[in-house]
């Protein structure tokens, strides 16, 4: 298992799941799209509209895209 990055800091959290624990698959919070106590990921940095994360419960690393914010969208005529 990876360690948890250096720069990890719980004040800064994303609440999106884990696609290799899937630690929230069960919770009721997380289910309704609230922002549960357990289940949430450290936001190491972001660019554009692309989260990187890391889950504190089995250290997985990933790029989350939220498709939100500027960048990346072409306009619809």
């Amino acid at each position: 298992m990876l360690p948890i990055d250096p720069d990890a800091d719980i004040g800064r959290r994303a609440w999106i799941p884990c696609p290799r624990c899937r630690d929230d698959r069960h919770c009721a919070d997380c289910g309704s799209g609230r922002n549960c106590r357990d289940h949430w990921r450290y936001l190491l940095s972001t660019t554009g509209s692309v989260l990187h994360v890391q889950c504190p419960g089995c250290a997985h690393l990933w790029d989350h895209e939220t498709h939100f914010g500027a960048g990346g969208r072409r306009p619809v005529f």
